[in-house]
């Protein structure tokens, strides 16, 4: 199997767009297109569906990206095994606040061999961490192995994102509470997931619930359901990178008193001896975290 297109597709699934995976595999749009082409054909089905402004996977798609995900770790583990590699570090997702962290970490040392990864959740990471196929990870974590060192690095703000006609709109800040009774769409909120154990014990915090029906066709289709709603919202990271029409309009409303924080850790191999390693902990070094957030108890 092509490798190059495997990888086409998980970057195309990732993004949501083939524009977007083209700017992140450094080809053109074109290229994109005939690799998945090529890649359907092999397969002998169709993996992704076009929308209006970007793609979505069938089902097919679906069932086959945590394989081919496997066929890429694979991939790292028989490279690593004959030779020198570049930095391998996952992220949730490549336009999620570690991501931001780790391109600040690019831009320090660009002398640094680094390659992106994108596992789905904390347990992939970690088991991708202790066989060696990647080096570090961005994760919300809680209870490792003895073999696996965490840090905390960064405690990123939790945002409502609303349509202009909903009631919070032009609120300059909402308190947890007042979230209350609102409709919280999050459709990407997966059951045994770091951030659904996050986003569970926020909800049970504040007595608040999360609306997490499905199916989910991407945060797309979520921005379009807000900008027509006067009832529906969802939850973002300050640091989150979210894109949509101008014709949208959508808002950011920060959550204060106290501000709910997403607690990003790295997490590494004990006895790692990747020399870019200590240069990433260097960079990521924290200050002190604020007194006046909300975080879950694992993560205090």
């Amino acid at each position: 199997m092509d490798l190059d297109a495997v990888r086409t597709f998980v970057s195309a699934a990732e993004a949501g767009r083939f524009q977007d995976a083209a700017v992140h595999l450094s080809i053109t749009q074109q290229a994109v297109s005939k690799r998945i082409a090529a890649l359907e054909k092999a397969l002998g089905v169709q993996l992704f569906t076009r929308i209006a402004r970007g793609a979505v996977l069938t089902g097919d798609g679906e069932v086959f990206l945590p394989h081919a995900r496997e066929l890429l770790l694979a991939e790292a583990r028989a490279l690593a095994s004959v030779g020198t590699r570049p930095f391998r570090v996952d992220v949730i997702g490549r336009r999620l606040c570690p991501a931001t962290l780790l391109r600040g970490f690019h831009e320090a040392h660009r002398e640094i061999a680094l390659e992106v990864v994108t596992l789905f959740d904390a347990a992939s990471a970690i088991a991708a961490v202790r066989e060696g196929s990647i080096d570090a990870s961005f994760r919300a974590v809680d209870v490792l192995p003895e073999d696996v060192d965490s840090a905390w690095v960064f405690d990123e703000p939790i945002q409502l994102l609303c349509g202009p006609a909903h009631p919070l709109a032009a609120s300059s800040s909402v308190t947890p509470e007042v979230l209350a009774g609102h409709r919280i769409w999050m459709p990407g909120v997966v059951p045994g997931t770091e951030w659904g154990a996050y986003y569970a014990e926020f909800m049970a915090a504040f007595g608040l619930s999360i609306d997490a029906a499905g199916p989910n066709f991407g945060t797309e289709v979520v921005l379009d359901m807000l900008a027509e709603s006067a009832e529906v919202a969802t939850l973002v990271g300050a640091e989150s990178r979210v894109r949509w029409p101008a014709g949208h309009d959508l808002r950011r409303v920060p959550i204060e008193d106290p501000t709910p924080v997403y607690p990003h850790s790295l997490v590494w191999r004990r006895g790692s001896s990747h020399p870019a390693l200590a240069k990433l902990r260097a960079h990521l070094r924290p200050g002190a975290r604020a007194a006046t957030t909300w975080r879950p108890g694992w993560a205090s």
